[in-house]
């Protein structure tokens, strides 16, 4: 009697082992299985970090929105954005080796490669330069040859001023013919009648002082025969060599989500303000919007970059002293990550 009830203990134990045994594999392999329906668990994202070209604003809204929409993420990227400016310059943060990819000016890589610097570029983000010369319309400024003789606003170093000599030489004016005021990002001067003229982008400072209620004139780089890729989305040639897949899936991630910024421009320049303080959403709006034809101009594919584009910016760059030597332009960029 006792033997068989023993038995039946023994039987009830060792089935009740096997049914926890079998709920514990259950629970993992449904923990296996929601990883694998999400794609890659958060853990498994690779880290990797954007440094701008300057502070956060919708001049960057497709970056963001590639974040928000979770196109990095679905290309297994956790991607942290930083701002940049002259603090950070991103030639030098990703050139450092801390950060993986980086905005910048074209001329820019140009210059970096002269210095030894093996920056490389993926896409020309805005590939209509938004730079322009501006003045008030009360001032009957509207060309190039009306500068002459008159003060006018400077940003010294980097891409405004090359575009801005060489708009004056394609004009045939000499630097000595107009007087110049280095001035950094206060719009007074302007605003004031300090100085006739100032430069900056049709999406930023033109938007701003039209904001304010003033009608400006805009001088065009591009009706003096000048147009230079502005932001450009590069990285350096050892990351390229260490993980070109990551290269290619942030590329075309970072373009999806310029592509879907295009087509959603309110909805894009709202992510941009949870990246940056005190922004402004009706001017972060009208800075997507006036970006639009600068981002896509001929509707050529997204991002993609010409030879012959690069060629003009370098011998610019050579003509007016900014670089003294050439450099070998297949070297320098790839349309490549965007395919």
């Amino acid at each position: 009697m006792w033997n068989k009830s023993r038995s039946k203990a023994l039987i009830l134990l060792t089935s009740l082992m096997l049914l926890l045994t079998a709920c514990g594999n259950n629970s993992e392999a449904g923990t296996a299985e929601g990883q694998g329906a999400e794609g890659t668990g958060s853990g498994e994202l690779k880290k990797v970090v954007l440094r701008l070209k300057w502070i956060h604003q919708a001049q960057f809204a497709g970056f963001y929105t590639a974040v928000e929409k979770g196109f990095y993420k679905d290309a297994g990227l956790d991607v942290e954005i930083r701002p940049g400016g002259s603090d950070f310059p991103a030639v030098q943060m990703v050139a450092s080796g801390s950060e993986e990819f980086g905005v910048t000016g074209a001329d820019q890589i140009i210059i970096g490669r002269e210095k030894g610097v093996p920056v490389k570029a993926l896409s020309a983000i805005y590939r209509k330069t938004p730079f322009v010369m501006f003045a008030l319309k009360e001032s009957g400024i509207t060309s190039m040859e009306d500068l002459v003789g008159e003060k006018v606003g400077i940003k010294l170093g980097g891409n405004e001023e090359l575009t801005f000599r060489a708009m004056e030489r394609s004009a045939g004016i000499e630097t000595s013919q107009i007087e110049e005021m280095p001035i950094k990002y206060d719009l007074s001067p302007l605003l004031t009648g300090q100085v006739k003229a100032w430069p900056g982008y049709v999406i930023n400072e033109v938007l701003a002082v039209q904001e304010q209620g003033k009608e400006v004139n805009i001088i065009d780089p591009n009706d003096y025969g000048i147009n230079f890729y502005a932001d450009t989305l590069f990285t350096t040639e050892s990351v390229i060599e260490k993980d070109p897949e990551m290269v290619r899936n942030f590329v075309q991630a970072s373009m999806k989500g310029w592509d879907y910024a295009i087509n959603n421009p309110e909805e894009a320049a709202e992510f941009g303000l949870k990246y940056g303080e005190k922004l402004d959403l009706e001017h972060e709006v009208n800075m997507m919007k006036a970006s639009i034809p600068l981002l896509e101009p001929a509707k050529l594919p997204l991002g993609s970059m010409e030879e012959s584009a690069w060629a003009t910016l370098q011998q610019n760059l050579i003509d007016l002293d900014f670089v003294k030597k050439e450099q070998d332009l297949g070297s320098l960029f790839t349309n490549e990550y965007l395919e």
